[in-house]
C-alpha cells in the first residue's frame, strides 16, 4: 500500500500540480491550506485550487493552528512542505507577515511532531535559492568568491555588476551549489534559510529523514497570474495580453535559472520515493541561465504583443543579480535531470495562460507602494 502524504499548502501553484501527480501515482493525499487571496482571489476562483478540490480532501486552515495540524498529520508517513508567503519583494515591505508565517509555521508544525504521537518517517522541504543571495562568482585574478548584497550607490549610477571584492573587477557567475556560501539579501531568503536550518536540525533530533529542495524560479501552467508578487514570468504575461508597457529593471542582463512546474514535481516524487534515508539538501534548476530582457522579447513575440518593453533602470532592494544552479548533485544521487527546455516550457505556459481571463494583477501598485518605502530605485 502506498504512503499517506500531507502535503501543506498543497492548493498553490506547486502544490496542486503536486498533488494531481501523487494522486496519479496511487498515494494517499490530504492538503492543508489556508487558501490565501492573495493567491486563490476572494471568491477561490483560482487555477491550481479548482484542479484539486473535489479531488482530495482539503483542510482549509493555517498552517500555524496547533489543533488543525495535529488532526492534518494524523496517520501520516510524509508530509511535503510547501506552505509558506513567497515574494522577494512583498517580504522586504511586510516583515512580520512572512517571518510570522514562514518560521512560526514551520515551529508548529514540529510542535506537534515532537509533542504528539505520529508516524511521520520522511519531510520535504520546499526551500529556495534565495538563501544564497548572490551566489557563487570567480574573479580571473583572485577566484572564488561570495559577494554580499550590491551597493546602492553603484546601482543608481547605473551599475548593476557584481565586482570583486579584492580588485573590483567584474566578477563572473558561477553554477552555485549546495556548498556554497549562505548569504540571503531578502527577508523572505532569511526566513527559508531559517526554515531550512529548523528542518535540518529537527529532523535529526526526530530522527526522521528531511530532504530541502532549493527551488530555482519555478514556472509553468497554474503559476498565478493575478499576484502581483508571483513569478516574473507571469507578471509580464499579464500584462503583455493587455499590450500593457512591461518595466524591465535594472539593464536586463539580469539573469535567472527558470526551471518547469513538471520538472520541479519530479523532483519532489524523486525525494518521496528516494531509498537513502538520510538528511540532505539539493539544488532543483534547470542548470541554464536567461537574461530578462531576453525573455521579455521571447513572451512579447510569442504572445504576438503591443507593449512596450522599457529598460528602466529602476531596481528592487533585496533583489539579486545573477541566479544559476549547479544540479550535479541531484543528477548524481536522484538521477534528476530536468527535461522540459524554456522554449518547450513557455509554450506550453503561454498556450495555457492565452485560455486564462485577464484579472487584474496591481503590479503599478506594488510598484508604487515599494517606492514610497524606499525599496524601489
Amino acid at each position: 500500500m502506498k504512503e499517506k502524504i500531507l502535503v501543506t499548502g498543497g492548493a498553490g501553484f506547486i502544490g496542486s500540480a503536486l498533488v494531481l501527480k501523487l494522486i496519479d501515482k496511487n498515494y494517499e493525499v490530504r492538503v492543508i491550506d489556508n487558501l490565501l487571496p492573495q493567491v486563490h482571489g476572494n471568491s477561490l476562483n483560482s487555477y491550481s485550487f479548482n484542479s484539486i478540490k473535489n479531488k482530495v480532501k482539503i483542510i482549509k486552515e493555517d498552517i500555524r493552528n496547533y489543533n488543525e495540524v495535529k488532526k492534518a498529520i494524523c496517520k501520516q508517513d510524509i508530509i511535503i512542505h510547501l506552505a509558506s508567503e513567497t515574494g522577494t519583494g512583498q517580504s522586504m515591505t511586510q516583515i512580520e507577515r512572512y517571518t510570522n508565517a514562514n518560521i512560526n509555521g514551520i515551529a508548529v508544525l514540529f510542535d506537534v511532531l515532537i509533542n504528539e504521537k505520529q508516524f511521520v518517517k520522511k519531510m520535504i522541504l520546499a526551500s529556495s535559492r534565495a538563501i544564497y543571495g548572490e551566489g557563487k562568482y570567480e574573479c580571473e585574478t583572485h577566484g572564488i568568491f561570495y559577494p554580499g548584497a550590491r551597493k546602492n550607490e553603484d546601482m543608481l549610477k547605473g551599475d548593476f555588476e557584481i565586482k570583486c571584492p579584492l580588485c573590483l573587477k567584474k566578477g563572473s557567475p558561477l553554477p552555485t551549489d549546495e556548498e556554497s556560501k549562505l548569504e540571503p539579501t531578502s527577508i523572505y531568503g532569511i526566513t527559508k534559510h531559517t526554515q531550512e536550518e529548523i528542518f535540518q536540525n529537527m529532523g535529526k533530533y526526530l530522527d526522521i529523514s528531511c530532504i530541502s529542495l532549493r527551488f530555482q524560479n519555478v514556472y509553468g501552467q497554474g503559476q498565478s497570474l493575478s499576484n502581483p508578487y508571483t513569478g516574473i514570468l507571469s507578471i509580464f504575461t499579464n500584462l503583455m495580453k493587455m499590450n500593457k508597457e512591461i518595466n524591465v529593471f535594472e539593464d536586463g542582463n539580469e539573469s535567472r535559472d527558470f526551471v518547469f512546474i513538471e520538472d520541479v514535481v519530479e523532483s519532489i516524487i524523486m525525494s518521496v520515493e528516494h531509498k537513502n534515508p538520510k538528511t540532505d539538501i539539493f539544488n532543483v534548476g534547470s542548470g541554464t541561465r536567461t537574461k530578462i530582457l531576453d525573455l521579455a522579447n521571447i513572451l512579447k513575440k510569442e504572445l504576438t504583443s503591443r507593449s512596450n518593453i522599457l529598460v528602466s533602470g529602476n531596481y528592487r532592494i533585496g533583489d539579486i543579480r545573477h541566479n544559476l544552479a549547479d544540479i550535479k548533485k541531484i543528477k548524481s544521487e536522484m538521477g534528476f535531470c530536468p527535461k522540459i527546455s524554456l522554449h518547450t516550457g513557455l509554450q506550453r505556459f503561454i498556450e495555457w495562460a492565452y485560455r486564462e481571463k485577464y484579472e487584474e494583477n496591481n503590479f503599478s501598485k506594488t510598484l508604487v507602494e515599494m517606492k514610497k518605502v524606499g525599496m524601489l530605485k
